[in-house]
C-alpha cells in the first residue's frame, strides 16, 4: 500500500510539471503585458527597462524555472495589473470561490446520489420518469444559459434573489464568509444551483445506471431469496457496490466545479478567482494566470490521488489485487 501511494505521488508530481510547462508556454501567445503597463508615449528604452524588471528578457526555460522555484516557496510573483503579490490577491478571492464550490458540490452529491438511488429503485414510477426527463435540462443547456434563465426568473420577474455579487460578508480571522449573513446566503443560491446542476445531473444518471446494473446481479437475488429486507438490500448491498465508479466521476466533477466556476462567476459577477482569471486574461497579467492554472492543476491532481486511495479503502478486492501484483 505504501509503495502504491509513493508511486501515485511521484506520478502526480510529474503531471504537475508537465501541466505547468504547457500552461506557461501558452502565455507566450496571449499578448505582451508591456503594452498594457506602459502608455502610448513609451520609448524603446522604457520597454527594455520594464522587460528587464519583469524578467521577460530572459529565455523561456529560465522564466519557467524561476516560476517553479518561487511557487514552491509560496511566492507566486507580483500582479502586472495591480502591483500586489499574486498570493495575496488569490488569498483574498479564494474564499468566495471555495464557498461557492463547496455549496455546489454538496448539492450535486446529495441530490445526485439521492435522486439516482430513487430513480433506480422506483424506475417504473411516474416520479422517476419525470425526474429523468427534467434531468436532461441539466445536461443539454450550457451553464451560462441556465444562469441567465435563473436570473431572469428569480431576480428580474420574482425579485426574490440578487442577480449578482456575493452579498454582505463578515471576516473570521483572515477568511471572508457569506455563510453568516442573510444577504450572503441569498446571494449563494442562484450561482450554486447554476454551477452544481450539471454535476448533479451527471452523478444522478451515473448512480442510476450503476445501481440498476448491481440490482440485477446474482448476489442481490440471493440476498432477496434469503429474506433480507428490501431497504437492507438496496442500501447495504447494492449502493455500497455502486459507489466505486461513482467516486471516480464525483471526484473529478468536484474538481471541475472549481475549474469551471469561471463561467458562473462571470455571469453572476461573483468576486472569486475565476473572475480574477478572466480579468487577468484581458490585461495579460501572466503571474495571475500562471498561478490560477497551477492551483487548478494541484486541485485536480490532488483529487485524483485521493480518489485512487479511496478505491483501495472502499473495495477490499483492489487491496488484494495490488498485494498480489507485488
Amino acid at each position: 500500500m505504501l509503495a502504491y501511494v509513493i508511486q501515485r505521488v511521484v506520478q502526480s508530481f510529474i503531471v504537475l510539471l508537465i501541466v505547468g510547462l504547457v500552461a506557461f508556454s501558452m502565455f507566450k501567445f496571449v499578448g505582451d503585458p508591456i503594452d498594457n503597463m506602459l502608455g502610448q508615449e513609451r520609448t524603446d528604452a522604457d520597454i527594455e527597462r520594464l522587460r528587464g524588471v519583469l524578467g521577460l528578457d530572459q529565455p523561456f526555460p529560465v522564466q519557467y524555472y524561476k516560476f517553479l522555484t518561487n511557487a514552491a516557496k509560496g511566492n507566486l510573483g507580483v500582479s502586472y495589473r495591480q502591483g500586489r503579490p499574486v498570493a495575496e490577491i488569490i488569498a483574498q478571492r479564494a474564499p468566495a470561490t471555495l464557498e461557492l464550490a463547496a455549496v455546489s458540490g454538496f448539492l450535486a452529491m446529495v441530490f445526485g446520489i439521492g435522486l439516482g438511488v430513487f430513480t433506480a429503485i422506483r424506475r417504473d414510477g411516474w416520479a422517476a420518469n419525470t425526474i429523468m426527463t427534467v434531468s436532461l435540462i441539466g445536461v443539454s443547456l450550457p451553464t451560462f444559459l441556465i444562469g441567465i434563465l435563473l436570473i431572469y426568473l428569480f431576480s428580474v420577474e420574482l425579485g426574490w434573489l440578487p442577480s449578482f455579487g456575493r452579498g454582505e460578508t463578515v471576516m473570521i480571522g483572515g477568511w471572508s464568509t457569506g455563510f453568516l449573513t442573510a444577504s450572503g446566503l441569498k446571494a449563494l443560491i442562484l450561482p450554486s444551483i447554476t454551477l452544481g446542476l450539471y454535476q448533479m445531473t451527471l452523478i444522478m444518471r451515473l448512480v442510476r445506471s450503476e445501481m440498476l446494473e448491481v440490482l440485477r446481479a446474482d448476489y442481490i437475488r440471493f440476498a432477496r431469496a434469503r429474506g433480507l429486507r428490501e431497504r437492507s438490500v438496496n442500501f447495504r448491498h447494492a449502493l455500497k457496490n455502486t459507489m466505486v465508479p461513482v467516486i471516480t466521476v464525483t471526484g473529478l466533477q468536484l474538481g471541475s466545479i472549481i475549474a469551471f466556476a469561471i463561467i458562473t462567476e462571470t455571469v453572476f459577477q461573483w468576486p472569486g478567482i475565476g473572475l480574477l482569471f478572466i480579468n487577468a486574461i484581458q490585461f495579460v497579467d501572466i503571474p495571475v494566470m500562471a498561478a490560477y492554472l497551477m492551483i487548478i492543476s494541484v486541485m485536480f491532481v490532488g483529487i485524483n490521488l485521493l480518489v485512487d486511495l479511496l478505491y483501495v479503502a472502499i473495495d477490499p478486492r483492489l487491496r488484494t489485487d495490488r498485494a498480489g501484483a507485488h
